[in-house]
C-alpha cells in the first residue's frame, strides 16, 4: 500500500471528484461540516459501547490517520468535488494473513447528497482497493433503515450478502446491518467507475 494517494475521476457532466488524504488547509471546512452535520450523521456514524469519547483535535485526528494509512491499517481519503471538500470515504479494518480484506465507510455533508457522489466516490475506493492495492475483497455493511447507502450499494451492483444482527453499536445501541460485499474474481479487469460512466452516458442512472 502506497501513502499518500490522490484519485481523480471526471463524470461525464464534467464534475471532478477527488479522493485524497485530508490536510492541514481543510480544518476550516472540515470543522464547519462536522458542526452542521451533526443531526444529519447521528443515525448512522458508530459509537462506542461504553459510551461517548472525548472528541478528538482536528491535528491529532490527522496525525492519527496519516499513521494508520502508512501503516497499511487504513485508507482514509477525503471527498472533495469540483475543489470543494464534502465527505470522507475510507477503507478500515484492512486485514492481510489469510483474508486480504477490508470495510469501507463513508459520510457526506447532507447538502451533496442526490447528486450520486456517495456511488462515484465509493466506486472509487472500491477499484482502488481491489486492482491497486491488491485486496481480495471489500465489504461494505449498511443499516436496513439507510435507504439512501442501499441505493448506493445496488446502484453498483454490489452483491448482497445478507442481514447480519448486532453488527455495529451505532447511535447510542448494537443495530443490524446488511452487508454487501465485492471480490477481485467478481470485479475482473473491469472497474465500478466505469459501469457509472456506462450507465450515465446511456442515461440509465
Amino acid at each position: 500500500m502506497r501513502w499518500p494517494v490522490r484519485l481523480r475521476e471526471v463524470r461525464t457532466d464534467g464534475t471532478e471528484i477527488v479522493l485524497r488524504p485530508l490536510s492541514r488547509h481543510d480544518r476550516a471546512r472540515w470543522l464547519q461540516m462536522r458542526a452542521e452535520n451533526v443531526d444529519w450523521l447521528r443515525p448512522w456514524e458508530a459509537t462506542v459501547p461504553t459510551g461517548p469519547e472525548t472528541p478528538i483535535g482536528f491535528t491529532r485526528l490527522r496525525r492519527v490517520l496519516d499513521r494508520a494509512a502508512r501503516e497499511g491499517r487504513l485508507l482514509p481519503f477525503v471527498i472533495e468535488v469540483d475543489g470543494l471538500l464534502v465527505g470522507q470515504m475510507q477503507l478500515f479494518d484492512i486485514a492481510w494473513g489469510t483474508r486480504w480484506t477490508a470495510s469501507a465507510g463513508y459520510w457526506l455533508d447532507q447538502h451533496a447528497t442526490g447528486r450520486g457522489l456517495a456511488a462515484w466516490s465509493l466506486a472509487m475506493l472500491i477499484d482502488h482497493a481491489l486492482h491497486d492495492v491488491g485486496l481480495h475483497r471489500v465489504e461494505v455493511a449498511i443499516r436496513p433503515e439507510n435507504t439512501a447507502s442501499l441505493a448506493v450499494a445496488r446502484r453498483l451492483g454490489l452483491p448482497d450478502e445478507g442481514f447480519r444482527a448486532g453488527l455495529v453499536h451505532v447511535d447510542g445501541a448494537w443495530r443490524d446491518h446488511v452487508e454487501f460485499a465485492l471480490t477481485a474474481e467478481q470485479l475482473g479487469s473491469e472497474r465500478l467507475v466505469d459501469r457509472l460512466r456506462r450507465a450515465e452516458r446511456s442515461g440509465a442512472v
